[in-house]
Order: structure tokens, then sequence, then C-alpha cells
């Protein structure tokens, strides 16, 4: 039973506000940096997704559209072709000026953008929320509530990529499933961010 007790001591992770000065200062810089880069992310949906999608939207009971455009159009990005200036995440494909032989779904440039761009933010956001959930470990926190802080933003990226894939080959009406999900993962890195920062330079013995 000693053992036992002995072994949990063990596994018991370290507070924050009990580690040495450098660890501290790195975890802050980490966070920081972080913290920055989502906002970042957050800027450039606003300026090249919602804002665009819901200027088009108002603009849909004015003049016709224009023919699509063609791969060299502005209006095309990253191999994708689009109506209007819809961002990535809320485009939709523009159907072809002229029939066309359709080649297999993998050879498709959808299909292979899509594939490029879920694996580059598997990637990227997985490691954010590594760095996030280690920290999260060491919050002064219950450990139910540490598990869920851990393991929740993880869901909700996965349910922001399952979104971009379902909007693109099931419905339009998936896009909505980015907000939950990205409130979701946002919500608890801010939250952790603020906590963590409090928790290292405001907590005293």
């Amino acid at each position: 039973m000693k053992t036992d007790q002995n072994n949990m001591n063990i596994l018991k992770t370290p507070r924050l506000a009990d580690l040495a000065l450098p660890v501290k200062v790195l975890i802050t810089a980490v966070i920081v940096t972080l913290s920055l880069a989502m906002v970042g992310a957050l800027g450039q949906i606003i300026v090249h997704d919602i804002i665009p999608t819901f200027e088009e939207a108002e603009s849909m009971a004015g003049p016709a559209p224009a023919a699509s455009p063609g791969p060299d159009s502005p209006d095309t990005h990253k191999g994708i072709h689009m109506t209007g200036d819809h961002g990535d995440l809320f485009a939709k494909a523009a159907a072809p000026a002229q029939p066309q032989a359709k080649p297999p779904l993998h050879k498709t440039e959808q299909f292979v953008w899509l594939l490029k761009w879920t694996h580059i933010h598997i990637f990227s956001m997985n490691m954010i929320f590594f760095f996030m959930g280690a920290i999260t470990c060491m919050l002064s926190l219950s450990a139910r509530v540490r598990t869920l802080l851990v393991a929740l933003p993880f869901m909700g990226v996965l349910a922001d990529i399952a979104a971009v894939w379902l909007k693109t080959y099931v419905s339009p009406l998936f896009f909505w499933l980015h907000a939950p999900a990205g409130s979701l993962f946002g919500g608890i890195f801010a939250f952790v961010a603020l906590r963590a920062l409090w928790e290292l330079w405001s907590q005293q013995e």
C-alpha cells in the first residue's frame, strides 16, 4: 500500500507556481508566441473568409454574377475554382464552363488541396495543443478538469477539419460546424493561457 502511494506521488505533475524561474520564462514565451499565432489565424479567418462571405450574401440580390473564374483568375485559390470572393473554408466549387471528362476523385484538384490542407493543419494544430496540454497538466485544477482541458481541444480540431470535408462533399450546411469546433479549441486555449500565466506569476507560496 505504501509503495502504491509512493508511485502516485512520483507521477504527480509539478505546479506551475513551483517551477524554477527559467522554466517559467520558457512557458510564458511559448504561451505568448502561440497566442500571437492564434490571433493571427483568427484575423485571417475574419478578413479572408467571414467578411467576404457575408458581403457576397448581401450582393446576391444585385446583378447576376460574372462567369466562373478560370484557372488563372485572382478568384482561384490554391487550385480550387471558387464562386465570388469566398475564402478557403467558405468556398464552393464552381461548375466548369464546358462539360469535361470527370477525373477520379483522388486526382481532382479539390481533393488534393483538401488532403494537403488537412495534414498541415493536423500537424500544426496538434503541436499547439500538445504544448498547451503539457502546460494544462501543471495547472492547479482537479484531475478531471485538466483531463477535459487536454482532450477537448483535439476533438475540436478534428471536428473543424471534418467540417471542411463534409461541407465540400456532403452539404454546405456543414460549414456551421466550424463555429462550435473553433469555439471549443479557441476558448480552451484562451482559458489555459490566461490561467497558466496567472499561476506562473501571481500565485505565491
